[in-house]
């Protein structure tokens, strides 16, 4: 067993009875019983397994902040008005098990069923933690069905946690997408990085460089989960070379509001990470309770464009319920367009005007109407220097 593994096994939480003793430790015996019901909650545990790993628990400071209400259950889990097992109709776009094909050149490959930690919000809650449902038995089919479609550029290899998979699995999946010609691109979303830093282990590193490209899109939702183990972890990928980027989900309770935000997409900078997208929380059942409007959204987004470096501005989206993919979202900026004009605001809220190019009929072009024995061909080097001295002369002569 290695390092990471072993400290997953030990130091993590995985049981109600175990939070609940990890609660009244930490914040007293009264906070346990009031926010610990092991029987109200167990429902919501068994729809929706937990785990916590020690790197995560360390985010949590207080009862009720952004980091203990992403891992936290809640009876809210419970509490279903539209939301939808598979909101993304993820099952309907899989072809053969483990791969989701919805765009034209790329490809979803679920590779592992677990995560060290479990988010709450999940949208995958409906095969996360169940191996039956995320099959390691099932990855020939999948190269099969990848090789088979020349169409296909761009794998995205996903999960639960691709990064909980040992090394020997993982150079073993590198290798067989490799040699398939078509496929350019290998992503590898991960929230270890946050979760069990340990992982990003120097064996790892080693042997990552041999399949570039890699890119890796981490999920970070809020600042406090940049703690120097996790961003020690992140630098140890980016001298690797693996590109970063994150995707964070919008969450009520967590960063919903545009200050949490500027900070996080600051400090992802800072530790040399794109931020890539806001997701709007989707509208998977048991997560309901995390989703804002999308115009707090639309709120965020304009609290960023304009007000600090485009570089931490990343795409807002919706992943369109019933597998539409994912749609961009802009706050309204434009008031008007014309055949003349385009009237818009910039992010301070002035108004400004852009002129449309104007059409001109070519008679009203000046030379548009030279005929072709009217062009004087282009010379260069001695040549071109003859040919004016006898236009010059010409000239002179009248």
């Amino acid at each position: 067993m290695s390092d990471w593994q072993k400290v997953l096994k030990d130091e993590s939480i995985s049981t109600l009875e175990e939070l609940k003793s990890y609660v009244a430790e930490r914040f007293g015996e009264e906070v346990a019983e009031r926010e610990i019901d092991v029987e109200a909650l167990g429902p919501a545990f068994d729809n929706f397994q937990m785990r916590i790993t020690r790197e995560s628990l360390s985010q949590i400071k207080e009862v009720g902040d952004p980091n203990w209400n992403q891992f936290i259950p809640s009876v809210q889990e419970l509490e279903i008005v539209d939301g939808v097992i598979d909101s993304l109709d993820e099952d309907g776009d899989s072809p053969v098990p483990n791969i989701t094909h919805r765009y034209p050149d790329r490809a979803l490959f679920l590779v592992s069923p677990v995560c060290a930690s479990y988010c709450r919000f999940c949208t995958r809650r409906r095969k996360v933690g169940d191996p039956e449902k995320i099959s390691l038995k099932e990855y020939e089919s999948a190269f099969q069905y990848l090789a088979a479609h020349p169409e296909i550029r761009d794998v995205i290899l996903s999960g639960g946690d691709p990064m909980m998979l040992s090394d020997s699995r993982l150079e073993y999946i590198f290798q067989r997408l490799r040699a398939i010609p078509h496929i350019e691109i290998i992503r590898i979303g991960s929230r270890i990085t946050s979760h069990l830093p340990e992982r990003v282990t120097p064996e790892f590193c080693e042997m990552v460089q041999k399949y570039h490209p890699i890119f890796m899109n981490t999920h970070f939702n809020h600042p406090s989960e940049l703690t120097p183990a996790a961003v020690a972890a992140l630098d140890r990928l980016s001298r690797a070379g693996i590109s970063l980027g994150c995707q964070t989900v919008l969450l009520k309770g967590v960063n919903d509001d545009p200050k949490v935000m500027m900070k996080l997409m600051h400090e992802l900078l800072k530790a040399r990470v794109r931020p890539y997208y806001i997701y709007m929380a989707d509208q998977v059942a048991g997560g309901e309770h995390f989703r804002t409007t999308v115009q707090k959204g639309l709120e965020i987004i304009q609290a960023l464009r304009g007000w600090t470096s485009g570089l931490a501005v990343p795409q807002f989206v919706i992943d369109a319920p019933g597998g539409g993919g994912k749609v961009p979202l802009l706050p309204e900026y434009m008031e008007e367009i014309t055949d003349d004009e385009v009237v818009f605001r910039n992010y301070e809220g002035k108004r400004f005007s852009y002129k449309q190019p104007r059409v001109l009929e070519p008679a009203a072009v000046p030379g548009i109407a030279a005929q072709a024995h009217d062009v004087v061909p282009i010379a260069a080097g001695k040549t071109a220097k003859k040919s004016r001295a006898a236009r010059a002369r010409k000239r002179m002569n009248g």
